[in-house]
């Protein structure tokens, strides 16, 4: 993804894009969505085991994707 993870908050240049509450809330909520999605919205329901902040991809307009979702013989929980 084109701007990372949202682990990249400590490099100075990348951080800056988090000044803004706006951009942060927007993060927020993304992140907020994708859980419901995967929790509630999709056939099978999904529980993301190891969400942080190196596990949230961001695309150029700063959309969180929840990424990482490792175990292969997982049924519904999943993650590393």
């Amino acid at each position: 993804m084109p701007n990372k993870s949202l682990s990249f908050s400590s490099d100075s240049k990348m951080g800056e894009h988090l000044d803004y509450w706006q951009t942060r809330l927007s993060i927020i909520n993304g992140i907020a969505r994708g859980l419901l999605y995967l929790h509630e919205d999709t056939r099978l329901r999904i529980i993301h085991r190891d969400l942080r902040a190196s596990n949230v991809l961001l695309d150029y307009e700063m959309n969180p994707k929840i990424s990482d979702f490792g175990g292969e013989n997982t049924r519904r929980t999943v993650g590393t």
